[in-house]
């Protein structure tokens, strides 16, 4: 009975195998002897190395705290270096323990457990460091415990028995069969493949930026393709790497597409009107735009949004979507000339003539006004208190800021008018009190009221 239900559990020579192997080695370890000493020297090396690692732990932390002028690239791997320092410690401690039983004892297998942990422990450091390059963090995860597992069993001597477990383990699906092993391998494959693709798209990226020979628009457009490029062509040479058959995703990714289009009808309409604004460069890196009543400058443009910095330090990121179906006001599209207008108005009993002329001459004398497009002044109506006027003036750098420009020929035709007597009216009103009194309306039905004399109570 006890045979049957054995030949019915799957990989069972496997396991038994790998558990025969398991107990030996235990039996062995707890025979004493040589054996016994190494792993007690292990556990002291790994002891020591947590100790250390609480000491030096609190006062690299003091440290990296001072150093706030460092780049930021700089201060991460000082983190990533703290975080491992444990294990750090731990690799270089073995290697010392190591080195000194060789150069004590003749025998080698007096040391070769100290020799297996330290070659372990090294082995784990480079793979958490080498695992931090990938940016995504499950892949980063699978990556990192995969390596660890792998690096392990390899240096054990038991990666063959491991790989026939995880590969037994599988599941058939017709023609198409996947196991925990195919599973795995893909998700390193794919990581690793990710991470190359990365580091190669952000060197070109940086090479096309420093191109003036293309416009900023194009430089963003031939990024952004070359990145899914990229990324799309690390993903299917990770899946032909594992020996899946590409041929038969062709029809499944084409389901899949047609569902992604429903559902993600949005995504997909700001991807393509993203494409669109950087093909008609309408809109590129370092225009300055109004979009309903945000002004700003285009930071930088991506698959689904424009990023906006305006002035007081906010980033709005607007649908590119929006950009394409909404009003926009590009204010450096063609050519960075833009033309502002202020109003004002003097009294009566100022020449306009005048007015006119010390407007125009205020403006001029301003900086950033442009001396090719020389100021305008004109009179645009008479008020209830003042002859209104219009001044029209010419910049070329509105990265530079508006509203500041407009204030700085405020304050020069304040200076001006002030040095020519030309003032500047407000308001006035006269306002007078009625009597509720019938019997002090004429009779001939005129609004005249009392006397101003007979309102103040005077005699």
């Amino acid at each position: 009975m006890e045979e049957d239900i054995l030949k019915t559990i799957p990989l069972r020579d496997e396991l038994l195998t790998g558990w025969s192997t398991a107990t030996t080695f235990l039996s062995g370890l707890l025979q004493g002897g040589w054996k016994l000493w190494q792993i007690l020297i292990i556990l002291g090396v790994m002891l020591l190395s947590w100790l250390l690692r609480r000491w030096a732990g609190e006062r690299m932390t003091e440290w990296m705290r001072t150093q706030t002028g460092r780049p930021k690239w700089q201060l991460r791997w000082l983190v990533i270096f703290r975080n491992r320092l444990g294990l750090v410690i731990f690799a270089a401690l073995a290697w010392v323990a190591y080195l000194t039983m060789q150069q004590m004892f003749r025998w080698p297998s007096y040391s070769y457990l100290v020799g297996l942990a330290a070659t372990i422990g090294t082995a784990w450091m480079v793979v958490s460091f080498v695992a931090r390059l990938v940016r995504n963090p499950f892949l980063r995860k699978i990556v990192n415990w995969a390596l660890l597992v792998y690096v392990t069993l390899f240096y054990l001597g038991a990666l063959d028995t491991a790989r026939q477990i995880t590969d037994g383990l599988a599941i058939q699906l017709g023609e198409f069969r996947i196991s925990l092993l195919g599973l795995i391998t893909a998700l390193v494959v794919i990581g690793i493949l990710f991470t190359v693709a990365r580091f190669l798209a952000h060197a070109t990226s940086a090479r096309i930026s420093k191109n003036e020979d293309i416009s900023p628009s194009m430089r963003v457009l031939v990024v952004k393709l070359l990145q899914i490029v990229l990324y799309v062509g690390a993903f299917f040479l990770g899946l032909k790497a594992i020996g899946v058959d590409l041929t038969g995703l062709a029809v499944l990714s084409g389901a899949i597409g047609v569902g992604l289009g429903f559902g993600l009808q949005k995504v997909v309409s700001n991807l393509v009107s993203g494409v669109i604004i950087l093909l008609d460069k309408s809109i590129k890196p370092g225009d300055v735009i109004t979009i309903g009543d945000t002004f700003g400058w285009i930071n930088a443009l991506t698959a689904r949004y424009v990023s906006i910095t305006t002035r007081d330090g906010r980033e709005y990121l607007v649908p590119n979507e929006d950009l394409i179906t909404g009003l926009v006001i590009n204010w450096s599209h063609s050519n960075a000339l833009v033309r502002l207008d202020i109003f004002f108005g003097t009294a009566y009993g100022d020449d306009p003539h005048l007015v006119r002329k010390v407007a125009i001459d205020a403006a001029s004398d301003t900086k950033r006004v442009l001396k090719s497009k020389p100021p305008v002044c004109h009179i645009v109506g008479f008020g209830d208190s003042s002859v209104d006027y219009i001044l029209r003036f010419w910049i070329s750098d509105p990265t530079d800021g508006l509203t500041n420009i407009r204030g700085n020929v405020y304050l020069a035709l304040w200076d001006a008018f002030r040095e020519n007597d030309i003032s500047i009216p407000f308001p006035q009103r006269e306002v007078r009190m009625l009597s509720d009194d019938a019997s002090d309306t004429p009779h001939d039905g005129s609004l005249e009221g009392p006397d101003d004399s007979a309102i103040l109570g005077a005699d």
